[in-house]
C-alpha cells in the first residue's frame, strides 16, 4: 500500500506515543523482578507493549516500501521521517 511521507509521520507519531506509555507504565509499576505486578498492571503493561510493537512494526514496514516506491536508501527514509515526528 502506497504512503504518503506525512501518513508515515502520523504512523511514527502513534508509535513514539505508545512508546511513551510503554515507559510510563514501567515507571509507574517499577520493575516487576522487584515489585511484584498485580494482574490488572501486567494486563495493561502487556496491552500497551503490544500496541508499540505493532505499530513499531507497522511503520517500519511502511518507510522500507515507501524507501522502495522513492528509490531512496531505507535508513535515510527512516531518519527523515523520525526527524519529522519528532
Amino acid at each position: 500500500m502506497a504512503r504518503t511521507f506525512d501518513e508515515l509521520v502520523a504512523m511514527q507519531r502513534a508509535a513514539d506515543q505508545a512508546h511513551t506509555r510503554v515507559e510510563e507504565l514501567r515507571d509507574q509499576y517499577g520493575a516487576p523482578a522487584h515489585t511484584p505486578w498485580t494482574e490488572l498492571q501486567t494486563d495493561t503493561y502487556e496491552t500497551a507493549w503490544r500496541a508499540w510493537r505493532d505499530l513499531a512494526r507497522d511503520v517500519q514496514t511502511a518507510v522500507t516500501e515507501y524507501a522502495k516506491e522513492q528509490g531512496t536508501a531505507r535508513g535515510e527514509a527512516e531518519e527523515d521521517v523520525k526527524k519529522a515526528a519528532r
